[in-house]
């Protein structure tokens, strides 16, 4: 597939709702911060997102609204295998990479053993 934008899209636009893996992205305007975030939110999806500004007050408060695994601010997704990855909502299950990776394939066990031997004679 070649690189497509979609600019201004229909509000509830399938685009907007669902995943899509490939060269594709979606630009919309907005008119005040809240309407940006909501606009965002809305998606069962939340693998990735980014945010745009030179405000980086803006970005962090921004950032702590967006309902996604993995925000960027001032550029596009990042991958390191030293830091979790993974989206919340219907984006996966859990996260890859760094400690929380590894806790995802792990199953917790607690054991708990009592010094003293009633059973000694």
């Amino acid at each position: 597939m070649k690189p497509t934008i979609f600019m201004d899209t229909k509000p509830g636009a399938t685009i907007e709702k669902e995943e899509i893996f490939g060269p594709v992205v979606v630009v919309n305007t907005f008119k005040t911060e809240a309407e940006a975030i909501e606009k965002a939110n809305d998606s069962d999806f939340g693998l990735s997102a980014s945010v745009f500004t030179q405000d980086i007050n803006r970005a962090m408060r921004v950032v702590k609204k967006l309902q996604a695994g993995t925000v960027q601010v001032n550029c596009t997704i990042k991958i390191d295998p030293q830091v979790p990855f993974g989206g919340v909502k219907m984006s996966g299950l859990g996260r890859e990479n760094g400690k929380y990776g590894i806790r995802h394939y792990t199953e917790p066990k607690t054991i708990f053993i009592k010094y003293d031997n009633p059973f000694r004679m």
